[in-house]
């Protein structure tokens, strides 16, 4: 067994040979890695090699993989029962948990909570919420930023639509595209003006506390709270995407990066994923009550799911988020910040500028010179690079046993499982992978 055969295995029934773009290394090249098992800091492919893994499932792994922890709840609530398709005390437990770990100084960023599936399934019901309490139908989003994959969130997102340079999707109408407004990321003004553009229409401002779907692109002093006061100014409602962010920033969820800025902003409706299911599908929708009770069985708003609050994931969600610490927190973003210095370290020795925009421990790379293009603050800068070397650089740190994300956008994760042993390893791999980059030939 192989990955290659595998791979070919995959492509005669799935679409792809992936049931998630990104993993089909499309934009990096070779051949995906079938993964059979992880462990800490680590991953095993089929062909039995072990890798130091920094993609960390796409952010949920915050302990490592197969946290000992959390396989322990998992077991115990599987051995109870996969599922009821109904309420459970579980469900409560992780409610009050998110609503408990999100409040400062006695305020309440949660005052409700909605379990659901997917961070696609909380972006979309945050929406079809703002509109519901609103009575409008525009929607503001940032280039760049990535809010799941429904109709109407596509135009000129992060993540995979960026590392596959597609404008949106196919098959959406243009009448529902229609209903979004993207707008430059880190622009203010921009707002101002879609707000004084379209009065009385638009329902929400949608964005991620930090941008980190196309590199990380890092709210600048005082965006946040500004789109909190120009929607609550014009009668729309502020949604946080923290799927990706949430408790990545810190134990207390989206507050540590609000905390971080200096800013007391308060969004209406905040969108949760990744790390509180600790691995397992779960999502969640937050805010306040007056908003939220408008979800039926109270109000007019529909949304339901079957897995809804699936007693394992639960159990899984709630194992993690016990077990994050605040040292766990500091252990990750030590270990974030010197392989940060190393690749910029490295890089430098070769003369080949690159840029490591971060928030906290989430980082990313690009192969562009700051100090002569400036920061990266929006999505044009994200794109504004050489990333026609990140294959090569993919590909090298790949063979000498590192994976990484599969696309110059995505975010890099740590673990508490990385510790200074796995960065040296990491370290180690960095001058041939920063050769092969500067080898590389451009378009």
């Amino acid at each position: 067994m192989t990955n290659a055969t595998e791979f070919a295995r995959a492509q005669a029934v799935i679409p792809g040979g992936v049931n998630s773009p990104v993993r089909a290394y499309r934009s990096v090249g070779g051949t995906p890695r079938f993964l059979v098992s992880g462990h800490g800091a680590h991953v095993v492919d089929v062909e039995g090699r072990e890798y130091v893994d920094l993609v960390g499932a796409w952010g949920p792994a915050l302990l490592g993989h197969a946290h000992p922890t959390v396989v322990e709840a998992v077991q115990r609530a599987a051995a109870r029962g996969l599922g009821f398709g109904a309420a459970t005390p579980g469900e409560s437990e992780l409610a009050e948990l998110l609503v408990e770990r999100t409040t400062v100084g006695g305020t309440a960023l949660l005052e409700r909570v909605r379990l659901v599936s997917t961070g696609t399934e909380a972006t979309m019901t945050a929406i079809r919420l703002a509109r519901g309490a609103t009575g409008r139908d525009l929607l503001v989003k940032f280039a760049g930023h990535y809010h799941g994959h429904s109709d109407g969130l596509l135009a000129e997102s992060g993540s995979g639509v960026a590392t596959l340079g597609l404008p949106g999707s196919a098959g959406v109408p243009a009448e529902i595209a229609g209903l979004t407004l993207v707008l430059p990321y880190n622009d203010l003004d921009a707002v101002r003006e879609a707000f004084e553009r379209y009065p009385d229409r638009i329902a929400a401002v949608i964005t991620e506390a930090a941008g980190a779907n196309a590199g990380i692109l890092a709210p600048q002093p005082g965006f946040n709270a500004g789109l909190a006061e120009l929607a609550h100014d014009h009668g729309a409602l502020l949604i946080l995407d923290e799927v990706l962010t949430g408790f990545r920033v810190g134990p207390a969820g989206c507050w540590g990066l609000q905390q971080a800025a200096g800013e007391t902003y308060l969004p209406d409706l905040v969108a949760f994923g990744k790390v509180i299911g600790g691995g397992l599908p779960i999502a969640a929708l937050g805010g306040r009550a007056a908003v939220m009770d408008l979800l039926a069985p109270l109000g007019p708003v529909y949304q339901a799911g079957t897995l809804s609050g699936n007693p394992v994931a639960v159990a899984a969600g709630l194992a993690q988020l016990r077990a994050a610490t605040p040292d766990v927190y500091t252990g990750i973003e030590a270990a974030s910040a010197r392989l940060r210095d190393g690749l910029g370290a490295a890089f430098a020795a070769a003369g080949l500028p690159v840029t490591t925009p971060h928030v906290t421990s989430l980082f990313s790379l690009a192969f562009r010179d700051a100090a002569e293009r400036g920061p990266i603050a929006s999505y044009e800068d994200a794109k504004d690079q050489e990333g026609w070397r990140y294959g090569p650089f993919f590909a090298a740190m790949l063979e000498q046993g590192v994976s990484l994300p599969p696309s110059v956008y995505e975010a890099w994760f740590l673990s508490a499982a990385h510790g200074p042993e796995v960065v040296d390893r990491v370290l180690a791999a960095l001058p041939a992978a920063v050769d092969a980059a500067l080898a590389a030939v451009g378009p």
